[in-house]
């Protein structure tokens, strides 16, 4: 039987698929007379070649890492020093642990291009919490370090946090300001820093059991586990919720250094129970005197913090265990305060005394007057943030006359002024004049 040739009139057909010249596009014909659409070419090409699958597969183990400069602990702190008053230990602790994280990432680049046979230490990071009252400088330690940093930098709030479901923010939405921080570079946001301030306010409610969910609390704890520990986290690209059917951002959590921060207020009523000091109860101070007990330094008491104290507070036990690194902030004194006022680079003094001098005002304070400040501060118990609100309740009245007239040379800001009992001392233009001629 002989083999029946195809003639011009008959419908060209692709071998794999059946379809006609008319219905595919570009038919490829064999000398044997069997022909192939561009189509089935494309599929046959992805089933011998590596899939979209494969080529992800083995992206995973080869994260990008981008060359970084370390800075120095010595210099991360040396810069801190210029904003920052007191808090020396929180600042090594700080300029430390950022120094650590930027090796790491550069020893995780060297081991990557080294051969697999090679046997290499693989360095954990070590995640930060930072405890201290407020107006302590917690805040303002992130925002410097930010400044001198080149890697990218968010600064979140804990407090809109809710468990994945419920109304409010998923835990996902702080990896999104990274991100927006790195504008979108997702390989820079993966060595990035994020700041988590209030971590306190997700604590649990009670160490009991409640048979009601702990939406806020316990269950904002447990989804910022992953986060810390290192995961491939799905991030909605513009925020809020998240949608089945939604693109995601996904961002690898293992190179991000997570600092945390919170007031906590009471927890040294629960470390002085732990070390045996009596805080309830009449004669406990006789007591403790006759027992022996240590005399302890009340504004250093949380600096004896311990994991189970903070167990103790409303912290999951494994939420602990991934901020192995616990660094306090003490109460600032009135010298501290002071300084605050006149010393660092951007203080409060030197705010004012450059608006007036575009006044054209030399505009001084006394030594009485920055403690009389100070003091104010210390009674509201606000800590640093209290000196702006006194400074700026204490100038209304100046900086509402001072502008209207041309002749004041100099405003003097005495401890009277502060107690509001007297006014600023004004110089007028012609008195220097008058007093060298006198």
């Amino acid at each position: 039987m002989s083999q029946r040739k195809s003639t011009s009139n008959e419908m060209i057909r692709c071998s794999f698929c059946g379809r006609t010249s008319d219905e595919a596009p570009q038919m490829i014909a064999s000398p044997t007379g069997a022909h192939i659409c561009a189509d089935c070419v494309e599929v046959c090409g992805t089933m011998l070649g590596k899939t979209p699958e494969d080529e992800a597969e083995e992206g995973k183990d080869t994260v990008a890492i981008p060359e970084l400069e370390v800075p120095k602990p010595s210099e991360l702190k040396a810069y801190l020093d210029e904003y920052i008053v007191g808090q020396e230990y929180v600042k090594k602790v700080l300029s430390v642990a950022v120094h650590n994280h930027y090796k790491r990432l550069q020893h995780q680049r060297v081991q990557t291009a080294r051969p697999h046979n090679e046997q290499s230490v693989d360095i954990e990071k070590s995640n930060i919490i930072l405890m201290g009252p407020t107006g302590s400088g917690k805040t303002l330690l992130a925002r410097t370090l930010a400044n001198k940093l080149d890697v990218p930098f968010a600064l979140t709030d804990a407090t809109t946090l809710t468990e994945a479901g419920y109304v409010g923010e998923d835990v996902e939405n702080i990896l999104l300001r990274l991100i927006q921080a790195a504008d979108y570079d997702i390989e820079r946001a993966q060595v990035g820093i994020i700041y988590v301030d209030e971590i306190d306010k997700i604590s649990r409610r009670t160490e009991n059991v409640s048979i009601t969910r702990d939406v806020s609390g316990e269950g904002v704890q447990q989804a910022l586990l992953k986060l810390f520990e290192g995961t491939v986290a799905n991030v909605p690209p513009k925020g809020g919720r998240k949608h089945p059917q939604q693109e995601y951002l996904q961002i690898d959590t293992s190179n991000i250094l997570f600092v945390c921060a919170g007031a906590f207020v009471g927890l040294d009523k629960i470390v002085q129970r732990r070390i045996g000091k009596r805080v309830l109860g009449f004669g406990a101070s006789t007591q403790n005197t006759m027992e022996g007990a240590v005399q302890l330094d009340e504004t250093n008491i949380v600096a004896r913090v311990e994991p189970e104290d903070l167990i103790k507070y409303g912290l999951i036990p494994e939420f602990v265990g991934r901020l192995p690194v616990v660094a306090t902030l003490r109460e600032l004194t009135q010298d501290d305060l002071v300084h605050i006022l006149t010393s660092t680079r951007n203080a409060l003094v030197k705010q004012y005394q450059e608006l007036f001098k575009m006044e054209g005002v030399h505009l001084r304070f006394t030594d009485g007057a920055l403690r009389a400040m100070a003091d104010k501060a210390i009674s509201k118990g606000t800590g640093a943030r209290g000196l702006r609100a006194a400074l700026e309740t204490l100038m209304v009245n100046i900086m509402f006359e001072v502008p209207s007239r041309r002749d004041v040379e100099t405003c003097t800001i005495t401890a009277d002024v502060v107690a509001g009992r007297s006014t600023p001392k004004l110089t007028f233009v012609g008195d220097t004049a008058k007093r060298k001629s006198a």
